[in-house]
């Protein structure tokens, strides 16, 4: 049986770039903003690290190919670069790269990196692109709004809850994003809404509405990983180390038979069970300090609220309302403002996910910080479609915890 990962791997040092319409900056302007600041933080020279991966999901007329951009990006000459793509788990994907070698003894230290630069590609949502023949076959029109709209409506229907209700927990989710967003000066958006402008507001895909969608933009973000003696030796104290990394990719089977209802994410799940079981965690919710799930839409957090088993199913509309996800609530979630204030430039939110874990374990989220000491962090990525997707899933912790 395998015995995972759980406090093998420390973060030495993170970093992240201010998310936004950077039209005046490249790719390579972002990746070197992020690393600049991981690169102080872990107080390390460039030279002392053994290999990097390399995270972008759809950056192709910026980056190109392989992993040689991000190698030219921060003049890392000769060391290992991966390039990894996985939808939206794409930055995660280039974290548990880079953890992994580091747990395994193939390198000392490592580099995570994700890069997205969208605003110039002129979609409003993500660019269109190929996923093959047979897929652009069947899926000839298929939306990310219209896919997740039939989401919301099989919950609904499923826990038989009133359209009012169900719009009004989804705004209350945005509300609170938008309050988190405020206080963060890296988000994109940083600027407070109401309830009414959300309720009202037009619609996208019934039931979702212009405040329930995330949109995109440009960033990048960046954590450079060694081992915990590794880094006492380097003067690092209170450490805060890796707990769990899972990952649940669907075989298809959701959309081929009539098991799943259409109304939550199995690989969700599977990811999480498989995570809290590697961490050692019996009881999440309350275990657990804080979460950054993927709320690509409002709904999209609601039901991972109950596939994280936080909230008991059927139950997540409750906790919304009662403000229990709230940033003075018992457990916060986007604290940061979440792709909602961020967007979703795909290489980098999972590592700006984790950026955000990392700064409130150490008390260093100024405006935002949780005062309830935070022990525990867990980040959520699904890329793909509620029927068909990737779920990565990150633990991170105080050492010890």
């Amino acid at each position: 049986m395998p015995t995972g990962i759980r406090d093998k791997v420390a973060i030495l040092g993170m970093g992240c770039s201010r998310f936004g319409e950077r039209w005046e900056d490249s790719a390579d302007d972002l990746m070197v903003e992020a690393f600049v600041e991981a690169l102080a933080d872990a107080g390390i020279d460039k030279s002392q690290i053994d290999a990097a991966w390399f995270g972008t999901g759809i950056e192709e007329q910026h980056v190109g190919k392989s992993s040689v951009p991000l190698a030219m990006a921060l003049r890392l000459q000769n060391i290992p670069v991966t390039r990894v793509e996985n939808y939206c788990a794409s930055g995660t994907e280039a974290f548990r790269g880079a953890v992994y070698a580091v747990a395994s003894g193939a390198c000392d230290i490592a580099l995570a990196q994700g890069v997205e630069k969208l605003k110039d590609t002129g979609y409003g949502g993500l660019p269109q692109r190929t996923r093959g023949t047979a897929n652009d076959l069947f899926w000839p029109n298929a939306s990310a709004p219209g896919s997740f709209a039939q989401l919301a409506s099989a919950y609904q229907a499923k826990h038989d809850i009133n359209p009012d209700d169900m719009k009004r927990a989804m705004a209350h989710i945005s509300v609170k994003s938008h309050d988190n967003g405020a206080r963060n000066p890296k988000a994109h958006l940083r600027k407070k809404i109401t309830m009414d402008q959300v309720l009202n507001a037009p619609i996208v895909a019934e039931p979702l509405g212009l405040f329930d969608c995330c949109g995109v933009s440009d960033g990048s973000a960046a954590a450079i990983v060694t081992t915990p003696e590794i880094a006492r030796a380097l003067g690092k104290k209170d450490l805060i180390t890796v707990k769990a990394l899972q990952l649940a990719v669907s075989s298809g089977s959701e959309a081929q038979h009539n098991s799943w209802d259409g109304s939550y994410f199995q690989t969700t799940r599977a990811a999480a069970a498989r995570a809290y079981k590697e961490a050692d965690i019996e009881k999440p919710r309350d275990q657990v300090s804080l979460f950054e799930v993927h709320d690509c839409f409002s709904v999209t957090e609601l039901v991972t609220m109950e596939d994280l088993f936080i909230s008991p199913e059927g139950g997540a509309l409750k906790d919304i309302m009662d403000g229990f996800y709230d940033a003075d609530g018992k457990v916060p979630c986007q604290i940061d403002g979440g792709l909602k204030c961020f967007g979703h430039p795909i290489g980098a939110s999972g590592l700006r996910m984790i950026y955000e874990m990392y700064l409130q374990m150490q008390g260093r989220a100024g405006e935002r910080q949780r005062q309830e000491d935070p022990s525990i962090g867990m980040t959520h990525n699904l890329g793909g479609f509620p029927h068909q997707n990737v779920c990565s899933i990150t633990i991170v912790g105080r050492e010890g915890a």
